[in-house]
C-alpha cells in the first residue's frame, strides 16, 4: 500500500474528509516552503500539493499566477522543488506529498528523470494541469514504476465517455474541478457539485476531492458532504501574499488557518 492510499484508507476508517492543502513552492521564497509544510500539517493537512512555479499557469487564478511570479523571481525551478520535497522528508514520512504543475516542465526534465527524481525524493504523485488523459500512458507508466500516483481531474464540462477515459487512466485519487474557469474563482454550487460527484463514483472507485473555490471553513464543509476530501489553494497562498514582506510569520499563519478549515471539516 502506498502513502496515498494509507492515508486516504486511515481517513475513511476514522470517517473523516481529507484537507489537502496546496501552496506554490518557493512563495514568497525558497527557505520558507519547507517550515510551511510543516506548519499545514500541524494544522491539520492529510495531503499537500506543491505546486511548480511556471510563467504561463493557465488553469490559475490570480493569487496563483502571482505566487508563480513570485517564486520565479525568488529562482525557484523543478529541480528545487523536489529538493523541497526531499528535505520535508527528513522529518515528515507519513504526510503524502504530490507535485502541481504542467506537462511543459515535465518534458523539459524528461519524464523517466522526473518520476525517478520524485521516488527519490519520497513524493508520491503528480497533478499536471495540462495533460489531456488521452495522452497520459507513458507518464502514467513511469509514475507506477515507482509506485507513484497520477492524478487526473475531471471538469464540470466532461463528458461520460471522456470521464470513463479518465477514470481508467486515473491512480491515487480523482481531482473534481468544482467551476468552469480559474483557482481561486467564487461561484460555487454545492447542488451541482454533488451530482458530478456522485457521477465520477459511478465510474470509478477512487476516492474524489473537489477544489477551485474553496475559500474558508463553511465552504470547505459545504462541498465536503458529498466528497471525500476538499483542495485549498488560493485562500492559503493569499496568506502567503498577505505575509511576503515578512516570512518568518508565514508558517504560523498557515498553521492556523490550516486548523480552523480541519475544526470545519470535522
Amino acid at each position: 500500500m502506498t502513502r496515498l492510499e494509507r492515508t486516504w484508507a486511515q481517513l475513511k476508517a476514522r470517517r473523516r474528509k481529507a484537507l489537502i492543502a496546496f501552496i506554490t513552492a518557493g512563495d514568497p521564497d525558497r527557505e520558507t516552503t519547507v517550515p510551511a509544510m510543516h506548519a499545514l500539517v500541524r494544522g491539520g493537512a492529510d495531503v499537500l500539493e506543491l505546486g511548480v512555479p511556471f510563467s504561463d499557469p493557465e488553469a490559475e487564478g490570480p493569487s496563483i499566477q502571482a505566487a508563480s511570479e513570485r517564486a520565479l523571481k525568488a529562482g525557484t525551478r523543478l529541480a528545487d522543488v523536489i529538493r523541497m520535497v526531499a528535505q520535508f522528508r527528513e522529518r515528515d514520512r507519513d504526510t503524502p506529498v504530490l507535485l502541481m504543475g504542467y506537462l511543459n516542465q515535465i518534458e523539459r526534465m524528461g519524464i523517466a528523470p522526473y518520476a525517478a527524481q520524485l521516488a527519490r525524493a519520497g513524493a508520491d504523485g503528480a497533478i499536471v494541469v495540462n495533460l489531456p488523459p488521452e495522452e497520459a500512458a507513458a507518464l502514467s507508466d513511469a509514475l507506477r514504476a515507482h509506485d507513484l500516483a497520477l492524478i487526473l481531474l475531471v471538469a464540470p464540462t466532461t463528458t461520460p465517455a471522456r470521464l470513463r477515459t479518465i477514470a481508467d487512466a486515473a491512480s491515487g485519487f480523482i481531482y473534481y474541478v468544482s467551476l468552469k474557469g480559474v483557482t481561486g474563482a467564487d461561484h460555487l454550487d454545492p447542488a451541482s457539485i454533488a451530482a458530478r460527484v456522485a457521477a465520477i463514483r459511478a465510474a470509478s472507485d477512487l476516492p474524489v476531492a473537489v477544489g477551485f473555490g474553496i475559500k474558508d471553513g463553511a465552504t470547505a464543509a459545504r462541498v465536503a458532504m458529498s466528497c471525500d476530501g476538499v483542495v485549498v489553494g488560493s485562500a492559503l497562498v493569499d496568506t502567503i501574499k498577505r505575509l511576503a514582506a515578512e516570512p518568518g510569520a508565514v508558517p504560523a499563519a498557515l498553521e492556523k488557518q490550516a486548523a480552523e478549515l480541519r475544526r470545519a471539516l470535522g
